[in-house]
C-alpha cells in the first residue's frame, strides 16, 4: 500500500527572482534548459511512488496551471488520485483559518479522501534528487512524530546565510529552528508527518488563531512532539535569488553536477513539447546545453538555451541563459545575462553583465 501523499506548498515561497517572477510564481520559473523548477520535486515524488499530490498556490499561478495541465507528463492524470492543483477559491463564511493554514482547512477533502497514512509537505526552492520512501522508512523506524529534511552544507554561501536552519542535538532530535548565519544545518522546507497528527495540529492552530503550520504548529509544540532531522547529502541547489539561480544554472554545465541531478534511473519529467531537433548551420557551440527546436547560426559558449531559440549569423552568446523562443539577431552579443522567453535582441545590440550580477531581461522585451 502506498503510505505517503504529497503537498507542494507554494504559499510560503517568496517571489525573489525579480523579473523572472513578475508574471509567474517561483515554482514555474524555467530551469536547466527544458524544465520548470517544480518539475524536480514532482519527479522526486513520482519516483518515490507518491500518487496523491496537491499543489497549494495563492498567486501568479496561470503559468503554473498551463505547465502542469492534467499531470499527464508525470503520469498523474489518474481516475483515482493523481495531481490536484488547488488555488485559493474558498467561500466558507464560517472559516476562521488564517495564513497558510487556510489551504489545509479549506482543502481538507484532499486529505480525507487519500488512502495514505503519512504526508510529505515540501516547497520547490530546494532542487535535489531525493527518495522520499527511504525517509519514510526512517521516520517509521525511529517513531518520530515529524521528520524534517536538512542539508548539512559544507560551506555557508551568501544564499544560505539567512535561510532557516535546524538546531539538532546528539540524539538527532530537532531542538529549534533559527536564522543563525553560522549554523550549517540548512532546512530544505520538507518534512514528513502522520496525516492524523497533521490535521490535529491544523485544527489546534486555527482554534488559537495561529497562522503558521511550521512555526506555530510544530515548533510551538516541541515539548510534546518528537521531531527528528534527516540529513540529505546529495545534489542540492537553493534558488532564492537571481544570483543563486544563475550560479546553479551555470553549474549544470559541469559534468559532475549535471550527472548528480540528471540520473538515468531517476529522470526529471516535464511538459512534453513535440519539436524538431536543433539545427546547426555553420555555427560554433562549446560546453552548452541546447534544447530542441533551436536554430544556431552563430556562436554559443558556456550557455543554456531553452526550446526554440534562434541565434542568427555572427551573433554571440557567452555565459548566458536564453529562454524559450528568443530571437538573437545578427551581430548581437549576449554575455553574462539571463534573457526571459519571447524576447528579441536586435541587430548588433550588446548586452553584457558580470558573473556575480548577471544582466536580466524580462519576458517579451525588445532591445
Amino acid at each position: 500500500m502506498n503510505r505517503l501523499m504529497g503537498v507542494i506548498h507554494l504559499d510560503g515561497e517568496q517571489d525573489l527572482l525579480k523579473e523572472l517572477t513578475y508574471f509567474r510564481c517561483g515554482a514555474a520559473v524555467p530551469f536547466g534548459g527544458r524544465y520548470r523548477i517544480i518539475d524536480f520535486v514532482l519527479s522526486n515524488m513520482v519516483h518515490s511512488r507518491i500518487q496523491d499530490i496537491a499543489v497549494f498556490t495563492r498567486q501568479k499561478y496561470r503559468s503554473l496551471l498551463d505547465h502542469l495541465d492534467t499531470g499527464k507528463s508525470w503520469d498523474l492524470n489518474r481516475k483515482r488520485g493523481g495531481l490536484y492543483i488547488l488555488p485559493p477559491d474558498w467561500n466558507d463564511p464560517t472559516d476562521l483559518s488564517k495564513g497558510e493554514l487556510q489551504h489545509f482547512h479549506n482543502n481538507r477533502d484532499f486529505f480525507d479522501r487519500g488512502f495514505a497514512d503519512y504526508v510529505l509537505i515540501t516547497g520547490t526552492q530546494h532542487i535535489c534528487s531525493i527518495n522520499y520512501q527511504d525517509i519514510l522508512r526512517e521516520h517509521l523506524d525511529t517513531g518520530a512524530d515529524v521528520t524534517m529534511i536538512y542539508h548539512p552544507t559544507a560551506q555557508l554561501d551568501s544564499e544560505h546565510r539567512y535561510e532557516k536552519k535546524l538546531e539538532i542535538d546528539s540524539d538527532g532530535l530537532v531542538t529549534a529552528i533559527t536564522n543563525d548565519a553560522t549554523n550549517s544545518n540548512l532546512y530544505m522546507g520538507m518534512f514528513i508527518i502522520r496525516k492524523k497528527l497533521l490535521m490535529e495540529i491544523v485544527d489546534n492552530c486555527i482554534a488559537r488563531q495561529k497562522e503558521h503550520l511550521l512555526l506555530d504548529g510544530i515548533f510551538g509544540n516541541l515539548d510534546r512532539l518528537v521531531v527528528r532531522g534527516h540529513a540529505y547529502t546529495g545534489y542540492h541547489a537553493l534558488i532564492n535569488s537571481i544570483e543563486s539561480y544563475y550560479k546553479h544554472s551555470m553549474n549544470l554545465l559541469k559534468p559532475e553536477h549535471f550527472q548528480q541531478l540528471f540520473t538515468p534511473l531517476r529522470p526529471i519529467y516535464t511538459k512534453v513539447k513535440d519539436e524538431a531537433p536543433t539545427c546547426y548551420r555553420q555555427s560554433y557551440v562549446h560546453n552548452s546545453l541546447i534544447a530542441n527546436g533551436c536554430v544556431i547560426e552563430g556562436t554559443v559558449e558556456n550557455s543554456i538555451l531553452f526550446r526554440g531559440v534562434h541565434v542568427h549569423k555572427d551573433a554571440v552568446i557567452r555565459n548566458s541563459i536564453v529562454m524559450q523562443r528568443c530571437d538573437i539577431h545578427q551581430g548581437a552579443l549576449v554575455e553574462n545575462s539571463i534573457i526571459d522567453k519571447d524576447s528579441i535582441i536586435s541587430v548588433n545590440r550588446t548586452i553584457v553583465g558580470v558573473a556575480e550580477y548577471p544582466y536580466l531581461l524580462a519576458k517579451r522585451k525588445v532591445i
